[in-house]
């Protein structure tokens, strides 16, 4: 089960995600369901179409057992198969 404290280890297709921080303005507040993930990028499908951001420079905003958290891209920039594995 996905948790705030454990968010980090497990799959983020399928989530709902915001992005509230990121080095080009333009893009802060772009929002929709992940819909792919690579070891470096997101592929979102928003109201506008389907986009494919960066992790690494952006934070990224899932609301998790009606919690919001906040998640550095620094943080997730892996394989999934990495990250979900648990290794470092």
């Amino acid at each position: 089960m996905i948790t705030a404290d454990n968010i980090t280890s497990h799959e983020f297709i399928g989530l709902h995600t915001e992005i509230t921080n990121s080095s080009n303005p333009q893009i802060i507040g772009l929002n929709g369901r992940i819909v792919n993930e690579t070891k470096s990028m997101f592929t979102i499908n928003t109201k506008n179409g389907t986009k494919s951001i960066a992790k690494s420079k952006n934070s990224w905003k899932f609301s998790i057992e009606n919690k919001d958290v906040i998640v550095e891209g620094s943080k997730i920039a892996k394989r999934p198969f990495d990250r979900i594995g648990g290794k470092s």
